[in-house]
């Protein structure tokens, strides 16, 4: 009889809410289960000291270099193609490795073998031997097998393998954008489930994402819509202009036909940083480096 009334008012599979005492948690508990704040440098000049930490010190506030990207931290890597994106990554890789802290790359978009020519030549650039490192950074070819690329339980289960077998402390993806292409409803839902991932899994993690051509250039929106950088602990934003006009000539004291790149954090929950637009720059030795803000050079016009 109770049935048939709940099938009448529309109710059933009704189940009445309950609290989820698991969840709740006062902040002193929270706050002792919060790793340290510390700074993973990432191999890209003019980059670590962007982030920083609050002191007090002598009654006094000030800033302090984090020198890097907030260790645990999920940051998105985004821009169009040509960006620097994946150079940025690469270099990051290279870095981590050479202080003997493993990496686990997921290529998403060109198979593993091309990623790691692109690695030693990255690490020649930098200086480093990457002979000395090379077993330090694990491949997950996801651009070479569908049942990576295209089933997410896969990539996760084979990641968590990674990470245990090669005690891996940073992830790389490249890109996530490639893991929800032509279905790009589930974007949320992906990144959501990689970002609870890799927390679950102490990772510091990088993860490039694209963006169409049609977005404008400095903000962090990539394909999937906000899916990335609402979900993410921190976005960092790669973008790139041809001068093309008198005007944008003036503007960036550039000549017509060079291509300015600029670099913008665009948020971080878990440090401080450096809200400015830069100057950043691919070298003929093919490293991303980032220059002085682009407001320097404006407020020396004015003087």
């Amino acid at each position: 009889m109770v049935k048939q009334q709940n099938i009448a008012a529309g109710t059933e599979g009704y189940s009445k809410p309950e609290v989820i005492k698991e969840g709740i948690i006062v902040a002193e508990a929270a706050l002792a289960q919060a790793p340290p704040l510390e700074g993973v440098p990432t191999g890209v000049e003019g980059v670590d000291d962007l982030f920083f930490r609050v002191e007090t010190k002598g009654g006094r506030i000030h800033k302090a270099s984090l020198g890097g990207i907030p260790r645990y931290a999920v940051m998105n890597l985004t821009g169009v193609s040509d960006t620097g994106k994946s150079l940025f990554v690469e270099q990051f890789a290279c870095k981590q490795a050479s202080r003997g802290e493993p990496v686990a790359f997921i290529t998403v978009e060109s198979p593993a073998p091309f990623v790691a020519a692109g690695l030693k030549l990255r690490a020649a650039a930098m200086g480093l031997d990457f002979q000395a490192f090379e077993n330090r950074i694990v491949f997950i070819d996801a651009a070479s097998h569908t049942a990576l690329r295209e089933e997410l339980p896969n990539l996760l289960e084979t990641l968590a393998y990674v990470i245990k077998t090669y005690k891996v402390r940073h992830t790389i993806i490249d890109s996530v954008t490639g893991l929800y292409e032509h279905r790009e409803m589930m974007a949320r839902a992906v990144v959501r489930r990689l970002f609870n991932f890799m927390k679950k899994w102490h990772q510091t993690a990088l993860f490039v994402s694209q963006k169409r051509s049609g977005h404008e250039e400095l903000t962090a929106e990539a394909a999937g819509g906000y899916a990335v950088g609402h979900i993410v602990d921190g976005s960092i934003v790669l973008a790139k202009e041809l001068i093309s006009s008198q005007y944008t000539a003036r503007i960036y004291h550039r000549a017509i036909g060079e291509v300015v790149r600029l670099f913008r954090i665009d948020g971080c929950r878990m440090a401080g940083h450096d809200t400015r637009t830069h100057w950043m720059e691919i070298t003929d030795t093919g490293l991303v480096r980032v220059l002085q803000p682009v407001s320097e050079l404006f407020n020396k016009g004015k003087e």
